[in-house]
This record gives structure tokens, C-alpha cells and sequence, in this order.
């Protein structure tokens, strides 16, 4: 009986959680016409969520595509079509690692910074004068952070994947021997834009909504204390990941079966 009492309170408290989520969200949206009068607000943020994440991004990227290169030439050698490395890490970039990998290195880094800044004025009472100066801290604050995590995350999925690529290229083409034209040719003529591309950028783009919403979201509601915002920010992570994981198979399964 315990237990399902307990599973029916945890059931509720994510019904709940996704309620008020989608709520904010739907605020934050609303906002969007004051966003765009403090643009430079936006941009502000863009550099502190996005740019300042390109390092950790190019540098994972470069190791996954180097990764792959190696593991990928050593199982297509034993079948004699290691002339295929080049389609099969730029697909395996392109459609899964890409996008998931940078969001989740982007949730661990920029999400859990936008939770920790935004619960740390929550905590000075910060957002508390703005309301007094009739400032709404939504507007002020959540929506530039939200937006730039948004716009941020597909441009540093595409980073990844052109790391990784190169990545792969050094291992395959420079360190095992492979032909350069080969691995450039067949990626070329095996890779679609609208099949592989375009749809790694959508599911790019959905994961920078979850993880710049989680992270906005987890910020503002936290509980104003020190061991508040730690735990904020460790939330954001943890659901996060979890989140791009399940947006992921979702989007999978509509889009590549």
C-alpha cells in the first residue's frame, strides 16, 4: 500500500512539475516582443552560454570523431569496406552524437551556470527589487537567458560535428592510411541535407528548448538559500540529460524509422 501511495505522489509531483514548466514556458513566449527590445540583453547572454562553451564543445567533438574513426576502421577493415568511414561517422554524428553529446556537455556546463546565476539574485532578492521598480524579472532576466540557450545550442551541435568529422579524418586518413578522396567522396555522395542535416538540427534545436527551459525554470523556482541553489543546479543536469535522452528516442523514432 506504501508503495503505491508513493508512486501516486511522485506521480502527481511530475504532473505538476510539467504543468507549471509548460506554464513558464508559455510566459517566457509571451514575452518575446519585450525580448526583442532588449536585444542586446540576448546577445549578452549568447556569448556567456554559447561562446564560452565552444572550447568544451570542439575539444569533445574532435576526441568522439577521433573515437569513432579508430573503433570504425578497425570493425570495416574485417570486412574489407573501411572506404565507408567517412559516411558512417558523419551519420553517426550528424543523426545521433551530435546533437545529444553537445546538449548534454552544454546542460552540464551553461545550464547548470543559468540556474546557479539566476538562483543567486533570487537569493540577494535581486528579482524582488526588479518587481518593486516595476521591472518584470521574467522578462529581465529568464527570457534573454532562455532565448540565447535556444539559439546557442544547434550552432554548437554543428561545432561538434565539424570537430568530429575532422577528428575522424586525422585518425582515418592521416594515422591509418585511408584515402582522403575516398572519405570525402563518400560522405558527399551518402550523406543527405534534408535527411541527416537538417533533422540533427531539429533535434538540436528541441534540445535547446528542454535544457534552456530547465535550466531558466529550475533558477527562478529554487529555494533561496545556498544548499537551494545547489541543488537546483544539480537538477538541471540530471534532468536534463534525462530529458535530451527521451526527446531523443522520440524523435528518432519519427525521423530515421
Amino acid at each position: 500500500m506504501n508503495f503505491i501511495q508513493a508512486t501516486g505522489k511522485n506521480t502527481l509531483t511530475l504532473i505538476r512539475a510539467l504543468g507549471a514548466s509548460t506554464l513558464f514556458l508559455l510566459t517566457i513566449l509571451s514575452l518575446l516582443p519585450q525580448t526583442l527590445l532588449r536585444l542586446r540583453l540576448t546577445v549578452r547572454q549568447i556569448y556567456f552560454a554559447g561562446v564560452l562553451s565552444v572550447l568544451i564543445i570542439a575539444v569533445s567533438g574532435l576526441f568522439v570523431g577521433m573515437v569513432l574513426g579508430l573503433q570504425g576502421y578497425t570493425q570495416l577493415a574485417k570486412f574489407n569496406s573501411a572506404d565507408v568511414l567517412g559516411f558512417m561517422v558523419a551519420a553517426s554524428l550528424l543523426r545521433e552524437l551530435g546533437p545529444v553529446l553537445a546538449a548534454i556537455l552544454f546542460a552540464s556546463s551553461a545550464g547548470g551556470a543559468m540556474t546557479s546565476e539566476i538562483g543567486l539574485m533570487k537569493t540577494t532578492e535581486q528579482l524582488e527589487a526588479m518587481k518593486v521598480m516595476a521591472v518584470n524579472p521574467v522578462a529581465r532576466v529568464v527570457a534573454p537567458r532562455f532565448w540565447a540557450g535556444v539559439l546557442s545550442m544547434p550552432l554548437l551541435a554543428g561545432i561538434f560535428n565539424v570537430a568530429g568529422i575532422f577528428g575522424a579524418y586525422f585518425v582515418g586518413v592521416r594515422w591509418l592510411g585511408l584515402d582522403g578522396g575516398i572519405f570525402w567522396s563518400q560522405m558527399q555522395n551518402s550523406i543527405s541535407f534534408s535527411y541527416d542535416v537538417l533533422n540533427g538540427m531539429i533535434k538540436s534545436l528541441c534540445f535547446g528548448i528542454a535544457v534552456a527551459l530547465i535550466a531558466v525554470y529550475q533558477g527562478f523556482h529554487c529555494v533561496p538559500t545556498a544548499e537551494g541553489i545547489l541543488r537546483a543546479s544539480t537538477r538541471t543536469v540530471v534532468a536534463s540529460s534525462l530529458t535530451v535522452l527521451a526527446i531523443d528516442f522520440v524523435l528518432t523514432a519519427f525521423m530515421f524509422t
